[in-house]
């Protein structure tokens, strides 16, 4: 029904496109569907948190998002989408900017190619991945005057078009981190974005992502928001888990919604999403980004990184976000040249990778990857797991949370009117005065923060046994046998990551027979990034795995 709606407005305005009457604000691009039989086809799933309860949001009308770059979504007409694919189409940026600079491409048809593909998947029931909240209602207009901007100094990130999580700051849109308290929070541009913008990315727009980043509800499905419903992951809607919290960023990429884009981390919100939907997700070094403007959980532990489809945009996504930020305690400033190091990133002949025993005892595609580096040249080390313990990681969690958000909401917040709560209590209690429209699926996770007692002395104590446990977990196998990077799988080892501060790099390793992606996480100690990278870069170029979901292509 969807398509059919779209498909007629599309036909109706490029039969009038000479007109300059038309007016858009009134076409139907999306009208809401009977999505009971869809949830109810979940119900019996393995998995309980994917028995779904809803699938669309009930607070959000797509229209809204959609209706203001329409008109410029329909001067694409479906033939010349058709030549620009093979130059945009899982191509890599190097290659994209090469085609710009022959001609071949603009960053305007760049952009509106993206937009194309987000109008035709989204607003289709039948492929909405619900993964876009928002869209940059300039976007078009910021493309068109990089086209005429005379610059031979660029960042490689110049006019690459970009989605970030709906928890990160951007003036223009909204910062809703999912959630109906939040919908219309105001704000500016986070560190990050500044930067972004600063190099001329585009900010193409906002997407979906579990809300409160997956910190406000057990046992919820991976993915949903009450702003954004519930995220699906495009190689196999409502059978695989989109991973999350950086649900939409992970599914946007798979779906090639945009070049890049950026989600957060604090345990696993970037390595879970990435693995799940076959993309390449950086978890940086705690610090060497910045996490000013983007809604915490942890100012321990929250970083922002990477989601893209390839490692040699992943180096440049991420150089182009790193800077010095005053107003973060923990950033650090770098003069590292990440595109460099994957470029000339080598084989892996000679890289001692440390190997999880368990692992292999118990996963078959990690044992044939494992034997695959071997053969690659890599020195193979298998260990056994330290024990170590990880008490008091939700305290962590906890506590920060209850401390950070305030500081968030007071220092970012333009509206403060339409957003008058300022703690977490005020926004459980927001929550209770209309539970099924705004936590269908309960708030168990804020009501244990609101009843955490721990004091800021127990939880330095707390944080700083997490942080040795943590680096004694790597660092163990790692010293002895001097390792280049530890092999794990998706998010397996991401609580000892995030508590060691450690990055972690995962890219495509595979396909599970069911046809559900499955990855290889890369881990190293802190400020490894352009290792991680290099490594990641010959493991990618000697596998080619990554493959583009088929209903997406």
């Amino acid at each position: 029904m969807n398509k059919l709606i779209y498909l007629f407005g599309l036909l109706l305005i490029i039969s009038c496109k000479e007109s300059k009457e038309i007016d858009y604000s009134s076409v139907v691009l999306w009208e809401p569907y009977n999505d009971s039989s869809e949830a109810a086809a979940n119900q019996e799933h393995e998995k309980s948190r994917m028995r779904f309860k809803l699938i669309q949001s009930r607070v959000s009308d797509k229209n809204e998002s959609f209706r203001p770059l329409y008109h410029e979504v329909v001067k694409m007409p479906e033939s010349e989408y058709e030549q620009l694919k093979p130059y945009i189409l899982e191509q890599d940026i190097p290659t994209i900017q090469g085609h710009i600079k022959e001609g071949r491409l603009t960053y305007e048809n760049l952009v509106r190619f993206f937009l194309y593909r987000i109008y035709h998947f989204e607003l289709d029931s039948s492929t909405t991945l619900h993964t876009i909240i928002a869209l940059n209602v300039n976007v078009v207009e910021e493309a068109r005057e990089l086209d005429n901007l005379i610059s031979e100094d660029r960042h490689p990130i110049f006019g690459m078009p970009i989605l970030l999580k709906d928890n990160i700051g951007a003036a223009g849109m909204n910062t809703t981190a999912g959630s109906i308290a939040l919908k219309d929070n105001e704000t500016e541009d986070a560190f990050i974005v500044e930067q972004l913008k600063k190099n001329k990315a585009l900010i193409l727009g906002k997407v979906n992502l579990s809300e409160w980043a997956y910190y406000m509800c057990n046992g919820c499905p991976l993915g949903y928001s009450a702003i954004g419903g519930q995220t699906l992951n495009p190689y196999g809607r409502g059978l695989y888990e989109t991973g999350g919290s950086s649900s939409g960023s992970g599914t946007s990429m798979a779906a090639n919604y945009a070049i890049g884009a950026v989600g957060t981390e604090t345990s696993g919100s970037i390595l879970s999403p990435s693995s799940q939907n076959s993309v390449v997700g950086l978890k940086p070094t705690i610090g060497l980004l910045s996490r000013t403007g983007i809604v915490p959980i942890s100012s321990t532990l929250d970083t922002p990184g990477p989601m893209t489809r390839n490692v040699v945009d992943n180096a440049i996504l991420l150089s182009a976000m790193t800077g010095k930020d005053k107003d973060d305690k923990k950033s650090v400033g770098t003069n590292e040249d990440y595109l460099n190091a994957v470029l000339n990133a080598g084989t892996l002949k000679g890289k001692r990778l440390g190997v999880f025993k368990d692992l292999l005892e118990t996963d078959s595609i990690y044992k044939n990857t494992v034997n695959r580096l071997g053969k690659l040249g890599a020195i193979i080390f298998e260990f056994t797991e330290p024990e170590v313990s990880m008490d008091g990681f939700l305290t962590l969690l906890n506590i920060d949370m209850k401390n950070d958000l305030p500081e968030y909401l007071n220092a970012n917040v333009q509206n403060k009117k339409e957003i008058p709560m300022r703690t977490l209590e005020e926004i459980v209690k927001f929550n209770l005065a209309d539970s099924l429209l705004r936590i269908p699926y309960g708030q168990s996770i804020f009501d244990g923060i609101l009843k955490d007692s721990t004091s800021l002395e127990e939880l330095q104590l707390i944080k700083n046994r997490l942080e040795e446990n943590g680096r004694l977990f790597f660092d163990t196998p790692m010293d002895k046998h001097q390792l280049d990077a530890i092999l794990s799988i998706n998010n397996y080892h991401a609580g000892y990551a995030a508590v060691a501060k450690y990055p972690a790099l995962t890219i495509p390793m595979g396909y599970k027979e069911t046809g559900e992606p499955i990855s290889l996480t890369f881990i190293s100690k802190q400020f490894q990034e352009p290792n991680l990278l290099k490594l990641g870069r010959a493991f990618e170029t000697a596998t080619n795995l990554r493959k583009p979901p088929k209903a997406y292509k």
